[in-house]
């Protein structure tokens, strides 16, 4: 299962950063509906058994979307991570190599300086993902928190420094369909890794040679 988080993760990288999809149908919150959206493969199609999708509002529903790309995101980075962090253990550039051990406890020996740098770079991002989706707190009400813009379309936050993206709406739809996918499993993988390691205190990578 690791190998084949491994490959699917790396697969994925590359669509993971590509902006979601935009056109015609991110042009209003009523042209964003479960029936079209991209994610949905055969045999499983859209798969909602708890019926989420279907209680949802265009709006809330939007927001699921944008939480399931950023998690995804997010999550095929931490493989990734996790199996890097610990192949360059005790070779690395960084804090002198003093780096060890799993994954799970490596930010707990980052120097403090260093953790105040990355949790910085974080908000950083995060900030920039608020000002391309989201509505300013200050024009929203009370009871409506994290109101997503009109013409926003979740994780299309415009960074495609590749060029990664299709012009054609059908190939744009695929390669966002791609990226959920990878996203979904790497969110699998990288819990997985989370439990292992804190169960015996094992590398990810040490668990492959054993």
């Amino acid at each position: 299962m690791f190998k084949l988080a491994l490959i699917s993760a790396l697969a994925g990288s590359a669509a993971a950063f590509a902006p979601a999809q935009t056109g015609a149908r991110s042009t209003s919150l009523n042209s964003f509906s479960a029936d079209d959206l991209p994610g949905a493969l055969a045999p499983m199609g859209f798969f909602d058994p708890l019926g989420f999708a279907e209680k949802a509002d265009e709006a809330t529903l939007k927001r699921y979307r944008e939480a399931e790309v950023t998690h995804g995101r997010v999550s095929m980075l931490a493989v990734i991570g996790f199996l890097v962090g610990e192949k360059v253990e005790g070779s690395s550039f960084l804090f002198d190599a003093s780096i060890s051990g799993p994954a799970i406890s490596h930010p707990a020996q980052v120097p403090a300086g260093w953790a105040a740098i990355i949790i910085a770079a974080i908000g950083f991002a995060e900030l920039q993902r608020a000002k391309a989706g989201f509505v300013d707190p200050s024009e929203t009400s009370f009871d409506n928190p994290g109101e997503l813009n009109a013409d926003y379309y979740p994780g299309d936050i415009g960074f495609d420094p590749l060029g990664l993206k299709p012009d054609d709406q059908e190939e744009l739809d695929i390669m966002i369909t791609k990226e959920l996918q990878n996203g979904r499993l790497a969110m699998l993988a990288a819990a997985g890794f989370l439990a292992q390691e804190a169960v015996d205190g094992k590398g990810i990578l040490e668990h492959f040679s054993s």
